[in-house]
């Protein structure tokens, strides 16, 4: 018989899905201004740069109300591995991805309203959202507003650091949603997790 529980509120739905379509249109965008063939880019570069740098302004606004939300709400205590053995949990939780749920063995830490992650996803969540993210705003916003960038930095040209830890910023957002919609799968169906983040309830 199917349970239900009700995990996620609508704030958190909406906000999720924004968000992948903000990253979705930046990954895109990105990729067409630095890695494409001029003869054949993925998008024209200057339509590229304008839809880029809109998006980039819509990201940073989707960050302020994420973080503004969880603390009102207090959703921000989600994020938070919980103690003790978080080094165990996380561990068991890799070996459950890497070859357990192959096997049929029982998810070792379902989700509940209470805790809708486990440590591992906790600790990814929490390093993604409030240090990588921000890294990657941060820098974008300089790039689109160069005159607040250094002069000089390490020697370089101040733009030149900002650019790498950018492009190295995005790229780690890149992989993070590649393996996130991958982790998506692995609800007790592969549409469960997906139909969660749409309905709010998760079935078991």
């Amino acid at each position: 018989m199917t349970k239900r529980v009700f995990m996620l509120p609508l704030w958190i739905r909406l906000w999720h899905w924004s968000n992948a379509l903000a990253i979705i249109v930046l990954s895109v965008t990105g990729i067409s201004l630095h890695f494409s063939d001029p003869n054949l880019p993925l998008v024209e570069f200057s339509l590229a740069a304008r839809i880029h740098n809109v998006a980039g302004v819509c990201l940073a606004g989707l960050w302020v109300a994420f973080v503004i939300g969880n603390i009102v709400t207090g959703n921000w205590w989600q994020y938070i591995p919980k103690p003790p053995g978080i080094l165990g949990r996380c561990i068991k939780q890799m070996q459950y991805y890497g070859g357990g749920i192959f096997k049929g063995e029982a998810e070792p830490f379902p989700p509940t309203p209470e805790v809708n992650f486990n440590a591992l996803q906790a600790i990814t969540y929490w390093s993604i959202m409030y240090l990588v993210l921000p890294v990657v705003i941060a820098t974008g916003l300089i790039f689109l507003y160069p005159q607040f960038a250094p002069d000089t930095l390490f020697g370089l040209d101040g733009l030149l650091p900002v650019a790498l830890v950018h492009y190295l910023g995005a790229a780690v957002i890149l992989l993070f949603m590649v393996s996130h919609i991958y982790l998506g799968t692995m609800g007790p169906k592969v549409s469960s997790l997906f139909k969660m983040m749409i309905t709010g309830w998760y079935e078991h």
